[in-house]
């Protein structure tokens, strides 16, 4: 397991970004892209999705620090219970699981786009990848629930929207432990602004732990002429047992 491997401590949680890659990832996530220029499309002409991004550390923290003006996080009584009771170093992304939707690994991650599927591929948390059916306008009936859901993709003008549903109710929404439960519903909006910023907008519902859906809102800078790198957290992982608490206290979080 090389150094980027490592789950920090909660006090340093912030810094996970610097190592991650050995790249431009450890820039602060409002730092804009050094790229410029119009937004690509493909040969048929839909925007073109492509490229190495960074993610927004507010998709990784604290949703709360996400939210799109006017919006808010609504918790029903047992969610906020959780929430304040969870300790850091029992998140599953701390643990080497995959960090659902909307919620992203503090790594790069690239998009792969084809006319009948979107791929996501993640550097990390346990280099994995997350598909976009862009060839069907339904979700199976009675899915098997998993990390990333089920998703359907469709364009409206220059706009992905993603449908998901199917989720698990294992992961957490963030490092601030948020949870959720098998009627999580996510409908994210991808746009690409220009060359180097892609805009990703996340409406959450979940009347199983939240009284009201709520929207998210990042936007992250391409990474030029960056590559993903082999990542391996599935074992080993010797960090865990020094995150105590938000922060690195001894204490649940709150």
């Amino acid at each position: 397991m090389d150094l980027m491997s490592s789950i920090l401590t909660g006090a340093a949680v912030a810094a996970i970004l610097s190592v991650a890659s050995g790249s431009a990832a450890g820039q602060a996530p409002q730092t804009a892209s050094r790229v410029s220029g119009t937004a690509p499309r493909t040969a048929d002409g839909k925007p073109d999705l492509s490229g190495l991004w960074r993610p927004q550390m507010n998709f990784i923290t604290d949703l709360r620090k996400g939210l799109k003006p006017g919006s808010e996080m609504s918790l029903l009584p047992w969610a906020a219970k959780a929430t304040a009771e969870r300790m850091s170093k029992d998140d599953p992304e701390a643990n080497c699981l995959p960090a659902g939707v909307p919620r992203v690994a503090p790594y790069p991650w690239r998009i792969v786009q084809t006319p009948t599927h979107i791929f996501f591929l993640f550097e990390g948390n346990i280099h994995s990848y997350r598909q976009i059916f862009m060839n069907r306008t339904s979700h199976p009936k009675d899915l098997n629930p998993t990390w990333y859901g089920d998703s359907i993709g469709r364009w409206e003008g220059d706009t992905l929207v993603v449908d998901t549903t199917g989720f698990n109710d294992r992961f957490w929404f963030d490092f601030a432990g948020h949870p959720h439960t098998e009627q999580l519903h996510t409908i994210e909006r991808y746009r690409r602004l220009d060359m180097g910023t892609l805009e990703d907008e996340v409406t959450v519902e979940d009347p199983g732990a939240y009284a009201k859906p709520f929207t998210l809102l990042a936007r992250m800078p391409l990474l030029e002429n960056q590559e993903i790198i082999e990542y391996v957290c599935n074992e080993n992982n010797k960090d865990v047992i020094h995150i105590l608490g938000k922060d690195g206290r001894d204490a649940p979080l709150r």
